[in-house]
C-alpha cells in the first residue's frame, strides 16, 4: 500500500497506482494536461476524484522556481471595465496548468504594495497589473519580480517588461474633435474619480479644444467637487461614479457655465447620469446638448437617445496580456514590449444634431 502523508492526505504515488500510471506522469499531467495524452488524462482526472487529491502547491514553490499562480492586479471589482478585462484573462488562460489570483488594489497605491510583496512571497509565474501609476516602491519590486510583468490598459514608453493597452490621451482628445465636428462650441468635462488614465482624457480633451481656439477651464469639474459631494451625502467615497454623481456633477457645472452645450464625461455612468438630468429639465439631447461617454459599456447604446462613448477593448487587453505572458513563460521571443490595442469613437444619437443616427435600424435599411 503506498505511502500517505504524515496529515493522513493522499500522494501523488497513491493517485499513480489508482490509475495505474507512473508517479512522473501523474506529476507531468498535473503541472501541464497537454503533454498527456487524453486517455491517460482521464485516468488520472478519475483518481484525482476519487482520492480527493490536493496538489501540495508549497512544496511544488519550494522544488521550482516559480509557482502556477499568475497575480492579477485591478483597482477596481465593482466596475463592468475590469470585469471584462479579467474574463479576457481568464479566457487566455484556458486548460494550461496556470491559474489566476485576483488582487483589488481599490485605487489605493499602498494596497497595491502590499498585495504585490504578497503576491511575490509566492512567486508568480507573471504578473499583470492594471495601469502605470504604481508607486517607487511598487515599480522596484515588479523591476526585481523575477518572472514575467505585463501592465495593461494604458501605454507607456517605459514598461517594466511589456504593456497592453491604448492612449487615454488620444481617445479623448478624439471624442472632443468629434463634439466640436458636430458643432458644439462650449464643451465641458465631468471628471468624476481620477486616475492617471482620467487625467489622460482629460489632457486629451484640453489638447481638443486649444486647438480650436475653444477651451475654457471654468467648463471643467474640478476634482474638488467630489470632496463637496461626499460632505453632502451625495457621494460614497467607496463608489468611485454612479448616474447620481453624474446628475450632481452636471447641474453644478451648469451653474458656473449656464451656456454650456455638450459634455464628454470620465465614463459612461457619468454619461447616464447627465442623460437623466438633461430629462429632468427637458432640455433636449442632442439638439440643445449632446453627452458623450468613456468606455462603451452596454447600456450606451441601449440607452434613449443612444449615448456616444469611446469604445475601448478590455477583453483584447486582458486575453492579449495571458497569451503574450504564457509565449513568455514558455521561452518564445517577444520583442514588441508596447502593444498599442487601440479605441473607437462610436458616434450615437447623443451627439448628432442631425438626427440621422436616432433612426431606427430597420428605417435606415428601407
Amino acid at each position: 500500500m503506498s505511502k500517505r502523508r504524515t496529515d493522513g492526505r493522499p500522494t501523488i504515488a497513491d493517485v499513480a497506482q489508482r490509475a495505474g500510471v507512473g508517479a512522473i506522469t501523474v506529476s507531468r499531467a498535473l503541472r501541464d494536461p497537454s503533454l498527456v495524452s487524453d486517455m491517460l488524462r482521464e485516468k488520472i482526472d478519475t483518481a484525482v476524484r476519487e482520492l480527493g487529491y490536493v496538489p501540495n502547491l508549497a512544496a511544488r514553490t519550494l522544488a521550482s522556481t516559480r509557482s502556477d499562480v499568475v497575480g492579477v492586479l485591478v483597482p477596481s471589482l465593482t466596475q463592468h471595465i475590469f470585469a471584462d478585462v479579467l474574463r479576457g484573462i481568464y479566457d487566455g488562460i484556458g486548460q494550461t496548468r496556470l491559474h489566476i489570483q485576483v488582487g483589488n488594489t481599490r485605487y489605493d497605491l499602498d494596497e497595491e504594495d502590499r498585495l504585490l510583496a504578497e503576491l511575490l512571497r509566492h512567486k508568480p509565474a507573471g504578473l499583470i497589473v492594471s495601469g502605470i501609476d504604481q508607486s517607487a516602491a511598487g515599480r522596484r519590486m515588479l523591476e526585481k519580480a523575477n518572472c514575467p510583468v505585463i501592465q495593461i490598459m494604458d501605454l507607456s514608453d517605459n514598461p517594466v517588461n511589456k504593456i497592453i493597452g491604448f492612449s487615454h490621451h488620444d481617445a479623448g482628445k478624439a471624442m472632443t474633435q468629434h463634439l466640436i465636428e458636430a458643432g458644439y462650441r462650449r464643451i465641458g468635462f465631468l471628471s468624476g474619480w481620477m486616475n492617471s488614465r482620467s487625467k489622460g482624457r482629460l489632457s486629451g480633451y484640453v489638447e481638443a479644444l486649444e486647438e480650436a481656439g475653444l477651451y475654457d477651464p471654468q467648463l471643467v469639474n474640478p476634482a474638488g467637487d467630489l470632496e463637496a459631494l461626499a460632505l453632502r451625502g451625495s457621494w460614497d467615497r467607496h463608489q468611485y461614479s454612479t448616474p447620481a454623481m453624474g446628475r450632481q456633477l452636471l447641474a453644478d457645472l451648469w451653474k458656473a457655465a449656464p451656456d454650456m452645450d455638450a459634455v464628454f464625461c470620465n465614463n459612461d455612468v457619468l454619461a447616464l447620469g447627465a442623460l437623466f438630468e438633461c430629462q429632468a429639465r427637458g432640455v433636449a439631447v442632442p439638439r440643445e446638448f449632446g453627452i458623450a461617454g468613456f468606455n462603451d459599456e452596454d447600456f450606451m447604446e441601449a440607452a434613449s437617445p443612444s449615448l456616444s462613448s469611446v469604445r475601448t477593448h478590455r477583453w483584447k487587453v486582458g486575453h492579449d496580456a495571458v497569451i503574450a505572458l504564457r509565449r513568455q513563460l514558455d521561452g518564445e521571443p517577444d520583442d514588441e514590449r508596447i502593444v498599442d490595442v487601440g479605441f473607437d469613437v462610436m458616434k450615437r444619437a447623443s451627439t448628432d444634431r442631425t438626427g440621422k443616427s436616432a433612426q431606427p435600424r430597420d428605417a435606415a435599411a428601407e
